[in-house]
């Protein structure tokens, strides 16, 4: 419907500035879907309430490894599938920066789990898959578009905070920890990032 005032040019020069940081935003940053968060965070509280079992205490760490790579799998796919939704999958820059910025530290974090094992240190590894999580994290939430990137750049520095107090725990905490920075915090955090705007 044509309007009987002519439209002022400010009017639309905003207009079409508000279009391109649209999409400059969809084209560089990565939407990282709640659904994710939620998921993985369910996976660390069944891992948590499996290894704090009397019978399954002796098998903890194979129980955290074996729900660390399940999440990593799930969340991965979640990640893709709303890439593929939302048509960032249209843009790899993203995708690779987002990449680049989480698999250092996770890298980083198996490496010290293969050291920290043969070394017969696994007291140190709640502390520091917590820690370097954290990291990554914080790392990867820079590359997130706006609505989230403030949200992860908290749920990272809590990982981080958890795995500094970690270290000082004694050992008998230490499943408490990981359930509250895999689980409580992953399904909290990836409601949140729901509620900012992504699918749940």
């Amino acid at each position: 419907m044509q309007s009987d005032f002519p439209i002022p040019i400010e009017t639309r020069a905003l207009g079409t500035l508000a279009y391109i940081r649209r999409s400059i935003d969809a084209s560089t940053s990565m939407a990282v879907p709640g659904t994710a968060g939620i998921v993985m965070g369910v996976i660390g509280l069944l891992a948590a309430v499996l290894s704090s079992l009397p019978h399954w205490g002796a098998y903890w760490l194979r129980i955290w490894i074996c729900a660390g790579g399940i999440a990593a799998l799930v969340g991965g796919a979640l990640m893709a599938r709303e890439a593929a939704q939302s048509g960032h999958a249209r843009y790899l820059g993203p995708v690779r920066k987002f990449m680049l910025c989480l698999c250092p530290a996770l890298f980083a974090g198996g490496v010290l789990t293969a050291v920290l094992c043969h070394a017969h240190l696994e007291g140190l590894l709640p502390g520091t898959w917590l820690l370097l999580y954290g990291c990554a994290v914080l790392s990867a939430s820079t590359v997130t578009i706006a609505s989230t990137m403030r949200l992860l750049c908290i749920m990272g520095a809590l990982f981080v905070t958890l795995g500094s107090l970690a270290f000082v725990l004694p050992s008998g905490g230490h499943i408490a920890m990981l359930g509250l920075g895999f689980g409580v915090l992953h399904v909290a955090f990836g409601y949140l990032v729901g509620r900012s705007g992504h699918a749940v």
